[in-house]
């Protein structure tokens, strides 16, 4: 097939971002093939010798590993896609004989935990979806058919907060106590302290009164973070175009908007049984497990509802499903403060600090994460995946805005860069939005070096404690040491922030294909730069850093083939002059100009890449003009890759 556009303009001197962009992917090759080798067996499970004795445990195990598949799509090496795929065979293997899955899922635990889990599943369907339908339909299915006991179609309900493969695993802990980690318990406080009386003092981690209690009124009936099943039925959605799994998305997801917007707009983040919000906590609208009160608040409940919100926007066609987050945040900003953070309550003092470093003392806008009978409380910095993945999605004013009032109010400059890796492999989305907004030139080289040196800490972690014995207490010590850093090369490169954390499905604005090899990512030597998202010009530039092979690249609207590529203009060499002429010594300056729009009217553009050249796009898009798929360029028919649109 002919390419649509050849680049022209000669590539001399290459840009610092395109060699640095590259040298990363090299760097990474040789992290992950270095964690496999110390950290994994022969079949591809974890070094791990111990058992779990309480239900925690599987998404520690399949974290470790969740983002591999994502390097494989950007343009990681061909291998490590099987790779990936062992590691999955083998982890499951192991937590089956651990007795912490049943018919390879989870067999009951909360959405915060099995949204983790699940990333590394959604990004294996993204990459092999022919491979991975089969099992990705089948979990699905733990909640779309009502047999297994999950889902409650009459009230509209998921039926409890630990839920899974096994309708056995009920309740919230085995034993008497809720296994509280003294630490986590010293940070987070106790659930439902409204049950003691005045002047009482909130009751010791092993008060027996507190376990029946949580029992009784959290371990049955719906629960918010609940809400991130719907990114695993929405996968399904995407796989097999299934209708039921659409209805069931917009049953559910609608069910919850219902309640938000009759308790005043803020999500609440309990239903009983019966279906009635605050059924079991006394009318409370907070207080359900992993909800407003407690643990995380915000970091738990807003990042599954935006989950589900999204999932029922692409699911629908219909963007008022994401106030089921907007009045929620805007609830928490409207409280917000402005103060260091060292004067803050923050129960994530450990996140905050090593993020801020210095700036623990600088004052800046801080917005209440939880919510009780004390009202609004757990001040900390407004984090901005939420808020900048519902901006991604509808590239509308009011979004954006919200993200500029928070970058006014903050004390701290958001170009600044701190080299941090928190597990979610995330949260530098300040700098990028500064980058897009063309206040900071020059962010890729810095996120770039930034990514660099996250991956040679991990490899020096991974050199003290390989060979380590580990223990139950500290299964966290792969995801800690896992050297595949993805963040920076999903904003520069596909021009999206990262996945959402808690079960989220990649956003970006274009993805890519190597049309030589007919596999996902950029080819080798090709570097990508995004420096505008906006749909009506979204900038890429393409570079081929090689100098004497020619590249083909395909470019994707989407990361799914969900947007469409009305028009393209593009930069080109007016001629040759710039080379000189025989007995020159030099060459002059190559003079670039750009082409009037080009129609593509499609999801796909073919680009070459001749050796040593460089071309920057100019594309129009239109935004969701088809249902999501994991269909490729090359799956389409022999009249062209951009024919069957749907929408």
């Amino acid at each position: 097939m002919d390419p649509d556009l050849t680049a022209s303009v000669p590539l001399l001197e290459p840009p610092g971002w395109a060699t640095a962009q590259r040298q990363l992917f090299d760097l990474l090759d040789q992290a992950w093939r270095r964690f496999a080798r110390d950290f994994t067996g022969p079949d591809g499970r974890l070094n791990y010798e111990g058992r779990l004795t309480t239900r925690d445990g599987v998404d520690d195990f399949y974290e470790t590993f969740f983002n591999w598949p994502q390097l494989y799509l950007l343009g990681g090496a061909d291998d490590l896609l099987s790779q990936s795929e062992r590691h999955w065979e083998g982890v499951t293997a192991q937590l089956t004989e651990l007795g912490m899955l049943k018919d390879e899922y989870e067999r009951g635990y909360d959405w915060f935990h099995q949204s983790e889990s699940l990333l590394l599943l959604y990004f294996l369907c993204m990459a092999a979806p022919e491979r991975w339908k089969e099992r990705a339909l089948r979990f699905a299915e733990f909640y779309v058919d009502p047999a297994h006991g999950n889902y409650d179609p009459e009230h509209r309900i998921i039926t409890r907060p630990h839920n899974g493969s096994d309708p056995e695993r009920t309740g919230l802990f085995d034993g008497e106590y809720y296994p509280w980690l003294p630490k986590e318990a010293e940070m987070y406080g106790f659930p439902l302290t409204w049950i003691l009386a005045e002047g009482e003092t909130p009751p010791l981690k092993s008060d027996p009164r507190l376990g029946e209690e949580m029992r009784r009124r959290m371990g049955q009936g719906d629960t918010a973070v609940n809400l991130a099943a719907s990114g695993l039925v929405l996968n399904a959605l995407i796989l097999s175009g299934e209708e039921r799994y659409r209805h069931w998305i917009a049953e559910y997801v609608g069910a919850w908007r219902e309640r938000a917007e009759a308790t005043g707009g803020v999500l609440p983040d309990n239903v009983a049984p019966d279906g009635t919000v605050g059924g079991l906590h006394e009318g409370r609208p907070y207080g359900g497990h992993y909800g407003w009160s407690w643990p995380h608040g915000w970091h738990s409940v807003g990042h599954a509802a935006t989950v589900a919100a999204l999932a029922a926007a692409e699911a629908t066609g219909d963007d008022s499903y994401l106030d089921l987050v907007r009045p929620a945040m805007d609830e928490m900003i409207a409280h917000g403060k402005t103060m260091p953070f060292s004067e803050a309550d923050s129960s994530l003092r450990s996140k905050w600090v090593a993020q801020l470093r210095e700036d623990v003392h600088t004052p800046t806008f801080h917005v209440p994460f939880r919510r009780g009978d004390e009202g609004w409380f757990d001040y900390n910095p407004m984090t901005l995946p939420v808020p900048v993945a519902l901006w991604h999605h509808t590239a509308g004013d009011a979004d954006r805005d919200r993200i500029e009032r928070l970058r006014e109010a903050s004390g701290i400059d958001w170009r600044t860069l701190v080299p941090f890796r928190s597990k979610e492999e995330a949260h530098h989305e300040e700098a990028w939005f500064a980058f897009l907004s063309g206040d900071d030139p020059d962010y890729p080289e810095r996120i770039l070096a930034t990514a660099q040196a996250q991956v040679r800490h991990r490899l020096r972690r991974m050199e003290r404690y390989r060979g380590l014995e580990v223990d139950e207490a500290d299964i966290h010590l792969w995801q800690l040491s896992n050297p595949v850093v993805t963040e920076a090369l999903v904003q520069l490169t596909w021009g999206g922030p990262q996945v959402l954390y808690n079960g989220g499905l990649q956003q970006a604005r274009v993805r890519y294909y190597d049309a030589d090899a007919r596999r996902p990512g950029l080819p080798p030597s090709v570097a990508a730069l995004v420096s505008s998202i906006d749909p009506g010009a979204t900038v890429v530039e393409l570079v081929n850093l090689h100098p004497t092979e020619d590249r083909t690249v395909i470019v994707q609207a989407g990361a799914f083939a969900e947007h469409s590529i009305r028009s393209v203009r593009h930069t080109r060499n007016r001629d040759d002059a710039w080379i000189g002429d025989l007995y020159d010594y030099g060459h002059t300056e190559p003079v670039e100009e750009t082409s009037e729009a080009h129609a593509v009217d499609g999801p796909w553009l073919r680009v070459l890449l001749p050796h040593s050249t460089r071309i920057r796009l100019t594309l129009q898009l239109e935004l969701r003009t088809r249902p999501a798929s994991y269909r490729t360029p090359f799956d389409e028919p022999a009249d062209g890759p951009n024919a069957g649109e749907t929408r």
